[in-house]
């Protein structure tokens, strides 16, 4: 999981929006400031460009060693063109129904009730601990439509107050989304699984600011050891 905010990616020009939800898979490149080896690669799988040159590799290598091949492959781009599509959509992406059997109907509705009840109380704290009270905050939770490979799913908050804008997030805002989102019980593939079968790989979670109780906010300003007024 990635969580967007201004201090999690060296491009966060990316941020920048009109309307809300904002969406960054296929229209923005994300670089975070940190990442491991793994998420990195994960993120080169999510290039297409990189993805259609690995796919392409045989067309490319044999000319490099046989120099007699390299007017028969580069005539064949038919069959460069029929390589891809397969890739694209037989093997990194799933049939309606290979989408239909990932998860029951019902326990596909249990996970996104789970993502909706977690994400509010995620969105409940943050907004009590930056004592916003005007507006509705979204949690928007966007994966990679990509199959058989790790997900990748990317984590941001949203606001349009006073315009649509992500939130900046500090570090304790963060701590808050990893640890409250996702877990052994439910995982980010247990949320892909349910996004497939709906093919809905975009989903957004609203708390209303003013709805966050005095409770809330007073826990609030204990945790952050300021006085309460």
């Amino acid at each position: 999981m990635l969580i967007l905010t201004n201090a999690t990616l060296w491009n966060p020009g990316v941020l920048e929006t009109r309307s809300l939800p904002k969406k960054f898979l296929g229209r923005v490149l994300v670089v975070p400031v940190t990442a491991s080896v793994r998420v990195w690669a994960r993120l080169l799988v999510e290039m297409q460009l990189i993805r259609f040159s690995v796919t392409l590799l045989p067309f490319a290598l044999p000319p490099l060693m046989v120099r007699d091949l390299a007017v028969p492959v580069m005539q064949a781009p038919a069959l460069m063109v029929i390589l891809v599509v397969l890739v694209e959509l037989k093997v990194l992406r799933l049939s309606p129904r290979a989408r239909a059997a990932q998860v029951e109907p019902d326990e596909a509705a249990r996970r996104l009730d789970t993502l909706a009840f977690r994400a509010r109380g995620c969105l409940r704290r943050i907004a009590a601990r930056h004592d916003l009270r005007e507006g509705a905050l979204r949690l928007v939770v966007e994966q990679s439509d990509l199959a058989r490979v790790p997900p990748l799913t990317l984590v941001s908050v949203q606001s349009d107050v006073p315009d649509a804008h992500v939130l900046s997030l500090d570090p304790e805002d963060r701590a808050l989304l990893t640890d409250g989102l996702f877990d052994d019980a439910f995982t980010e593939r247990d949320l892909l699984a349910a996004n497939h079968r709906d093919k809905r790989y975009v989903r957004e979670v609203a708390q209303e600011a003013r709805a966050v109780s005095a409770h809330a906010r007073l826990a609030a300003l204990l945790d952050r050891g300021a006085p309460a007024r």
